[in-house]
């Protein structure tokens, strides 16, 4: 794909509708981890998010062709190596959260609000979106006072389950007012 980054962003919007699938994957795994969190299992949680966590893509991809999205991005767009590159962050920042969670639960959750937090930051570039800078800090900010409030890890699950579905919707609703703008 030869083109300005505009363009590579317009078509990473169009192919994964606008990061607003992936969002809503996430926030379902957010959501289950919290719930076995909440059932009194704080420790089999965390497995529960690296699990979940494991499926968003091929989750985000089934809801992106469900509403008519390709779920991919064309051949040769250069934010797709900065999609990839930025996945690898996060798979490294796994081993650490995860021994973070070892001492304390609550740590790996606060953890991983951080680490996707950035991750999102990421997504304003692939994606040309404000709301990704929202999202990032909002995580990250979430992550900070829960840790300062030595918030269980329950709570910390399902804020971030809150927060992103709470960015999934709005994520979904922008998507659908830029494809009314230009169709």
């Amino acid at each position: 794909m030869d083109g300005s980054i505009s363009e590579a962003q317009a078509d990473m919007r169009e192919g994964y509708y606008s990061g607003a699938a992936g969002i809503m994957a996430s926030a379902i795994a957010w959501s289950a981890a919290a719930g076995v969190a909440l059932a009194g299992e704080p420790e089999r949680s965390i497995v529960v998010l690296l699990l979940g966590g494991m499926l968003i893509h091929p989750i985000s991809v089934l809801i992106c062709k469900a509403l008519g999205s390709r779920g991919s991005h064309t051949k040769g767009n250069p934010l797709g190596q900065l999609a990839g590159a930025s996945t690898f962050w996060l798979i490294f920042c796994l081993p650490l959260a995860y021994g973070l969670g070892q001492q304390r639960p609550a740590w790996f959750f606060s953890a991983m609000l951080v680490v996707i937090g950035g991750r999102y930051l990421v997504f304003a570039t692939l994606y040309g979106m404000r709301l990704y800078w929202v999202l990032g800090f909002a995580l990250v900010a979430a992550a900070i006072l829960l840790s300062w409030l030595s918030a269980a890890a329950p709570i910390a699950a399902s804020a971030g389950a809150a927060i992103e579905m709470g960015f999934a919707l709005v994520c979904f609703v922008q998507h659908r007012q830029s494809l009314r703008r230009t169709g």
